[in-house]
């Protein structure tokens, strides 16, 4: 069974920085892409950032890209979101998700794609 429990939100004005981080239990042998993904108040889930299970692929969603900084330690199955350079329209609940995959090397990139999500942790950024 997978378990995904996100910590690291709060409120932070324009132009800050937070870094949220989601420890996964995970099977020994399994494989995984994870992922951040984020809801607005009145919006659809979005796709954020996907990392590897082995941690050398990344892919993030244009909104993010060269401000968001996903990563992963092997050592602690855990993986983090930077975020830098942060705007009201970051303004979401983050949460982090994961799905098996065939390969170590394989991200995920469709919400739909994924199978297990943490709980959500607020992300407020003020004007």
């Amino acid at each position: 069974q997978v378990q995904l429990v996100e910590s690291g939100g709060g409120l932070v004005e324009a132009g800050g920085s937070l870094r949220l981080s989601c420890a996964a239990s995970v099977p020994t042998f399994g494989v995984y892409a994870m992922g951040w993904l984020r809801q607005a108040p009145g919006e659809e889930r979005k796709f954020v950032a996907t990392i590897s299970w082995n941690g050398y692929s990344t892919y993030y969603g244009d909104a993010v890209r060269g401000r968001f900084t996903i990563s992963k330690d092997n050592t602690r199955n855990t993986f983090y979101l930077q975020m830098n350079s942060l705007t009201p329209e970051d303004t979401a609940v983050y949460y982090c998700a994961a799905v098996e995959t065939a390969l170590n090397s394989q991200v995920k990139v469709r919400t739909s794609d994924y199978k297990y999500w943490g709980q959500g942790t607020q992300v407020t950024v003020s004007s």
